[in-house]
């Protein structure tokens, strides 16, 4: 797993949920799917789908807001109804690797992060974008904000 620092724009179009961190890993596919049948409104995506996180601050903080969307080529001013603009410019650390192995992938990026003595920014979002594979299965790649 290679893991490093970038500096990205992210250009999005997507709608907002929110509930309980605990049931993000259901409620967040879920509404992904639900977004996708309205995806042919959406002028200039780029197909990357997109999810963004309130990150969780501390064990008393139960609930978030998250956004699932697809990224767009460029800025936009006409947005679907029931449809945010959120436009991300931020330095993350970040990594890449198969869906399936998401915990893993989020643990071991905050412990590089850790160890490369990176202070994770928690009022900025955390972002993943969605990569299909040839072979049906999917990646994932994990972007979470820093201070610079």
């Amino acid at each position: 797993m290679e893991c490093k620092t970038v500096k990205k724009i992210f250009r999005i179009v997507a709608q907002r949920g929110n509930g309980a961190f605990t049931n993000f890993n259901t409620e967040v596919p879920k509404a992904a799917r639900k977004f996708l049948v309205r995806i042919d409104e959406i002028k200039n995506s780029s197909g990357t789908e997109i999810s963004i996180f309130e990150s969780k601050i501390d064990k008393n903080h139960l609930e978030g807001i998250y956004y699932v969307g697809v990224v767009v080529n460029q800025t936009i001013t006409e947005i679907p109804p029931g449809m945010d603009y959120i436009e991300l410019s931020q330095v993350y650390v970040t990594t890449r690797g198969n869906i399936n192995n998401i915990g893993s992938l989020h643990n071991q990026l905050l412990k590089w992060t850790d160890n490369k003595g990176y202070k994770r920014k928690l009022d900025d979002y955390i972002v993943e974008t969605y990569h299909p594979l040839a072979n049906g299965e999917e990646e994932v790649e994990i972007y979470l904000p820093i201070h610079t």
